[in-house]
C-alpha cells in the first residue's frame, strides 16, 4: 500500500496561556497543503523503517511512524510491515510532517488490515502520538485550540490561490520555541479576521506569536518573510514554530533560492 502524507500550514498562531500539564493553550487554523510525503507499507516478516529524502533527527523507535506501528501492533496484534519513508517535507519545519506520517499510516494500516477504527479511535490514538496528530485525521480547515487537538469546523476556502513554502537549512526544536514564549490574549480573534477581511488585509491582524523571538535569533527567516512580500506575496507567515515560511499570491510565481534552501510551489487546494 501507498500512502501520500500531506504537509500543514499555520494561519494565524496565538499562544494564550501555560497549561498545568506544561502544554500551552493555543489558537490557529490548520489548513493542509500538497505538499506530501510517501509511506509505502510492504508485508516483511520483521518490523522495518527506512527513510529517504530529508534526513530526520533521532533514533528510529523516536520516529512517529515507529511509535504508530508499535501503538497498534501492541491492542491488535498486526503482522509486521516494513515502512519505507520518502521525506519531501522537511523536518524542523512547522509543516507537521511527522504527525502527518503517524497519522496517515495509522488510516492506513486500518485499512490494510481491516481493524475497523472509527475515525474517533483513530483520532483517540492519534493524539497519544502527538498533539497536532489528530489534525491529519480529519485533514481539512480546521480552528485548533487547547492544546492544538481540539478543533471546531472553519469554512476557508484558498483554491483559487498559489503557495510557496521556503524552508532555511535551519531546524527549530518546538520546546525551545516555547521557551522564548511570554503567553498573552490575542488583539485579534482569528475567526473574524478570516470571515470579515480579505487576504491582502490578513498581514494587519494575524501573526504568529513565534515569530518576534525566532526571528530575532534567525534574521535570515525574516528576510524570506520580506523577499516573498516584495515578490508580490499578499499574506506571508512563519509556519507552526518555524523555521519554514509560506506566502499565499494571486498567481503563480517566479522564484529563485540558493539551491542550499528548500523552496516548494504548489496551488491550495
Amino acid at each position: 500500500m501507498v500512502v501520500f502524507s500531506n504537509a500543514k500550514i499555520n494561519i494565524g498562531l496565538n499562544i494564550i496561556s501555560k497549561r498545568p500539564d506544561n502544554y500551552h493553550n493555543i489558537e490557529t487554523i490548520f489548513y493542509p497543503v500538497e505538499l506530501c510525503d510517501v509511506i509505502e507499507i510492504l508485508p516483511s516478516e520483521t518490523f522495518k523503517l527506512s527513510n529517504y529524502g530529508h534526513f530526520i533527527e533521532g533514533k528510529t523507535e523516536e520516529n512517529l511512524c515507529f511509535k504508530a506501528f508499535r501503538l497498534l501492533k501492541k491492542l491488535y496484534s498486526i503482522p509486521n510491515v516494513q515502512i519505507i519513508l520518502n521525506k519531501n517535507i522537511p523536518t524542523g519545519a512547522g509543516l507537521g510532517g511527522g504527525s502527518s506520517n503517524a497519522a496517515f499510516l495509522l488510516k492506513a494500516l486500518n485499512e490494510m488490515f481491516q481493524i475497523n477504527l472509527t475515525k474517533e479511535q483513530l483520532i483517540k490514538f492519534s493524539l497519544q502520538l502527538g498533539s497536532d496528530c489528530p489534525f491529519f485525521i480529519y485533514n481539512k480547515p480546521l480552528l485548533a485550540t487547547e492544546r492544538g487537538s481540539s478543533f471546531k469546523p472553519v469554512f476557508l476556502n484558498l483554491c483559487d490561490y498559489y503557495i510557496v513554502i521556503v524552508k532555511d537549512n535551519i531546524h527549530i526544536s518546538t520546546s525551545w520555541a516555547y521557551s522564548l514564549i511570554k503567553p498573552q490574549k490575542p488583539k485579534y480573534d482569528i475567526i473574524k479576521v478570516i470571515e470579515n477581511e480579505p487576504i491582502d488585509k490578513w498581514k494587519n491582524y494575524l501573526k504568529n506569536d513565534f515569530e518576534e523571538p525566532i526571528f530575532k535569533h534567525y534574521p535570515t527567516l525574516k528576510e524570506i518573510k520580506n523577499k516573498l512580500y516584495n515578490n508580490g506575496a499578499i499574506y506571508a507567515s512563519m509556519t507552526g514554530s518555524g523555521s519554514a515560511i509560506y506566502a499565499i499570491y494571486k498567481q503563480k510565481p517566479e522564484l529563485y533560492f540558493s539551491e542550499k534552501i528548500f523552496y516548494w510551489i504548489g496551488k491550495l487546494s
